[in-house]
């Protein structure tokens, strides 16, 4: 059972507020999301040419999004849409992909062909690369020389950037300092953040240390799986599947929270989405939702238009840290 934060620090709050990116985990995922190519292909171009359209730059990807018949769907899709964009449009894009330390993959060298191929699949803009999970609780051994062969790529001009993900400040400090005395810069970091799992920000956490070091902090299922986005009230119109499953269990136990964000929400004329991604962004935390439909990507493009004030971030912590259930943590999230 993993410890709960009493408190999120007061001084969490961000001086400089981040962008929103944009999350494609569900672009290939039949699993949790039911992607069928010739129902969905065509919405996700026009999902991610309103996405661009709407300012959107950081894109978000991995090598295992799309299992089966569709490995590597959502590299892709996000590759042959970026590579119809003009020049410019698309140079000013950050396309970042996770590799997956799967147990074969092996050595400094472990990630090469993986590498080759997510590139091969991106068109060749791959501008950050990033573990997608540390192996630090089952094989600590595998981790550091697969990060020596990511370092060696960036340092060779084949990615401009750095990152990891579900790594805890134990870890990070580490990988850090590691990367530091090689010459490469620890660009970013990916963890669960959400109202429903805020477990890093907690004093000491993972965004203090990001802070400290200079990481950027980035927040992956913001909307912990649709379930902040508001839009199934009262078990109507339930996912099926995993997804429906979840919101069975924790959906009449978090109804506190979703009345204060529909509070702060209604306020302003906006989204409950929204009120869930400024959460984040008001801790420091640039939120990556998945975004699947253009209607969706509009939603996300308004919550930048404004911001939680101190007095109604400090209540959703409150609400937050209250709650007798939260999100499933990520089995591979180290210390």
């Amino acid at each position: 059972m993993r410890e709960r934060s009493s408190s999120l620090e007061p001084a969490a709050a961000a001086t400089v507020v981040p962008a929103i990116g944009v999350g494609t985990w569900a672009w290939g995922n039949q699993f949790l999301w039911g992607y069928q190519p010739e129902r969905h292909d065509a919405e996700l171009e026009a999902t991610f040419q309103r996405a661009v359209a709407q300012g959107f730059r950081f894109f978000d990807t991995a090598d295992s999004y799309g299992t089966g018949r569709f490995t590597g769907r959502s590299e892709t899709l996000l590759g042959r849409f970026a590579a119809a964009l003009p020049p410019g449009e698309r140079q000013a894009l950050c396309l970042a992909t996770k590799l997956a330390p799967f147990p074969w993959r092996l050595g400094r060298g472990g990630f090469g062909r993986a590498f080759d191929a997510s590139s091969e699949r991106l068109r060749g803009k791959l501008d950050r690369v990033q573990l997608h999970w540390s192996t630090a609780r089952y094989a600590p051994w595998q981790e550091g020389p697969l990060l020596d062969g990511l370092a060696d790529r960036v340092l060779a001009g084949a990615a401009t950037s750095l990152g990891v993900s579900n790594m805890g400040p134990q870890r990070l400090r580490r990988v850090h300092r590691h990367l530091a005395e090689r010459g490469v810069r620890l660009a970013s970091l990916q963890v669960q953040i959400s109202l429903l799992a805020p477990e890093a920000l907690a004093p000491g956490g993972v965004a203090d240390c990001c802070r400290e070091l200079g990481v950027e902090l980035i927040a992956y299922s913001p909307l912990a799986l649709g379930l902040l986005s508001d839009r199934h009230r009262a078990g109507e119109s339930w996912p099926v599947g995993p997804r429906g499953v979840l919101y069975r269990r924790l959906w009449p136990r978090i109804t506190p929270l979703l009345e204060a964000m529909r509070a702060m929400a209604h306020a302003r004329g906006a989204q409950v989405a929204e009120v869930a991604l400024n959460w984040c962004r008001a801790h420091g935390a640039m939120p990556i939702p998945g975004l699947r439909t253009p209607a969706q990507v509009d939603g996300a493009a308004s919550a930048l238009a404004w911001q939680l004030s101190a007095a109604e971030r400090h209540e959703l912590d409150g609400l937050a840290l209250a709650l007798p259930v939260r999100m499933p943590a990520n089995p591979f999230q180290s210390a």
